[in-house]
């Protein structure tokens, strides 16, 4: 059952009406004065601040009123560290304050989390010890999302998780997912998320990109499937009087949680008619990325013609990774965190999008952990090879390469020894290094952790190359290169054994 939370701050009656006390406001600097040409939205209507800072909607706001942060300007954190950019619509005093920043910076780095999906106060344990602690204080990002599930179910957690996000110290913006609704119909699902995040839909401007956050899960209470990715006709409204406003020198940033396409492939789960009216609004940016979870595996998906997109360039999703992996399952470390690999056989972790000025922008996914001692998994990939092999058998066995951020593209070769470098095949098979793990699960006498890791699921980032056979008896070394399109040539490597067999 989801749980409901601070019941007193429900932002609707049952007749669906709300006091109009937002309906007028202003936005101010830190000493009062009003700020102009401030845009103010409450996730349908769109209005600018007039010369004095304030702004008036035509009709009452239904949904939690928020302030469209400007580049060169701030938001003060509020009392849970999350920016105070927004109110409720009945809320008695709406008024902003922005504080003037400029910025002086090479770019704009993001963090984005998906998925934290905490059950529990162990669970959210797992996320500040795993995820949040090893980036306090060391990274160089100036702004965070997460895209949905921040928690899986009990929306009681969100105090205890912002808590630990707000060890970050930067402004982080939450889009909802389908694990932080409430019972009840679509109208009613987010009055849990709204009371502590605010708007379910939203735009944050910076120098080098715009974000525009959007609630995609449509509750389906009636039967079927509990949900359905989509958009409501407010935000189609809001999009149609924001998107036209943003510069195309700008990476336009849209971050939701349900996938745009449709997953698995054949079953509708994004409704192919919101799909393409978002298509539509989208295809006249010429620089778009559009950021997604849900799936708690990692992949990039191009949409093209074939897929009903109209612009002259593909449009890149990037479907993140989950922060909880394959939801906290696996067997504990000795810190007594799961292993948390992700059917695909990506490492739980989180991703950084870093934005230049003109909108070029890279990718990059950083696991939670990694083993210095182990050459064979890297930031960027993890090998699996067999340990021992017959010398002069027929060279059936491979290394595999799971390389994270791997596109089809890609090249990722191998070498054994020193030798030539050797083009590795792309497959679409499940990670080896998975399937081990499932088999120990198997054959073990007792319960390894709390939950298995996941059944191993075929990969979109796998490589293999076939072992030699043919050497000289001994350890041989084996080298994997990938060049990867925004982090350029990455390496790791790892071994294995050649033996006589004597009959």
């Amino acid at each position: 059952m989801r749980t409901p939370i601070l019941l007193a701050l429900l932002l609707s009656t049952a007749c669906g009406t709300v006091a109009a006390s937002c309906r007028v406001g202003r936005v101010v600097d830190t000493g009062g004065e009003g700020i102009a040409s401030i845009r103010v939205s409450d996730g349908r209507q769109l209005v600018a601040t007039g010369v004095d800072g304030r702004f008036a909607f035509a009709a009452p706001p239904q949904a939690p009123v928020f302030v469209i942060k400007p580049a060169g300007h701030a938001v003060p954190a509020g009392s849970n560290g999350l920016p105070d950019f927004w109110r409720r619509p009945d809320a008695a005093d709406c008024t902003f304050v922005l504080r003037a920043e400029p910025v002086a910076r090479d770019a704009l780095e993001v963090l984005v989390f998906s998925d934290p999906q905490t059950s529990d106060l162990r669970e959210v344990g797992y996320y500040r010890e795993d995820v949040v602690a090893p980036l306090a204080g060391r990274h160089t990002a100036a702004l965070g999302v997460t895209l949905g599930d921040v928690a899986n179910d009990d929306l009681t957690l969100y105090p205890a998780i912002n808590a630990v996000t707000a060890q970050l110290g930067v402004p982080w913006l939450h889009v909802a997912g389908n694990h932080d609704l409430d019972a009840g119909t679509d109208a009613t699902s987010l009055h849990s998320f709204q009371a502590i995040y605010g708007p379910d839909t939203f735009a944050w401007e910076e120098p080098e990109a715009v974000f525009v956050g959007l609630d995609n899960v449509i509750a389906q209470p009636e039967g079927g499937p509990g949900h359905i990715g989509g958009l409501r006709p407010d935000q189609f409204e809001f999009l149609e009087a924001y998107l036209p406003t943003v510069a195309h020198d700008r990476l336009l940033v849209l971050s939701m949680h349900v996938p745009l396409f449709d997953a698995p492939a054949g079953r509708e789960t994004f409704r192919a008619g919101d799909r393409q009216r978002l298509y539509g609004l989208l295809a006249t940016h010429p620089r778009v990325l559009v950021l997604s979870g849900h799936r708690h595996t990692l992949q990039h998906v191009f949409h093209n013609a074939a897929d009903g997109w109209p612009g002259r360039e593909p449009l890149h999703e990037f479907n993140v990774g989950a922060v909880s992996g394959a939801f906290w399952s696996g067997a504990p470390d000795a810190g007594g965190i799961p292993d948390a690999t992700m059917a695909d056989g990506t490492p739980n972790g989180h991703a950084t999008l870093v934005v230049r000025a003109g909108g070029d922008y890279a990718l990059a996914w950083h696991p939670a952990r990694l083993d210095a001692a182990d050459d064979a998994t890297t930031a960027a990939m993890a090998l699996h090879a067999p340990r021992r092999l017959r010398r002069g058998a027929y060279p059936a066995w491979g290394v595999y390469a799971n390389v994270y951020m791997g596109l089809p593209e890609t090249r990722v070769e191998f070498r054994v020894g020193g030798g030539d470098w050797q083009p590795m095949r792309r497959i679409e098979a499940p990670d080896p290094r998975l399937t081990v793990e499932n088999a120990r699960d198997d054959l073990a006498d007792a319960l390894r952790g709390r939950d298995r890791s996941p059944e191993a699921a075929p990969s979109t980032h796998l490589w293999r190359g076939a072992l030699p056979t043919d050497l000289p008896a001994g350890t041989h070394r084996v080298e994997v290169r990938a060049f990867d399109l925004w982090q350029g040539e990455q390496r790791a490597s790892t071994t294995y054994s050649l033996e006589e067999w004597v009959d």
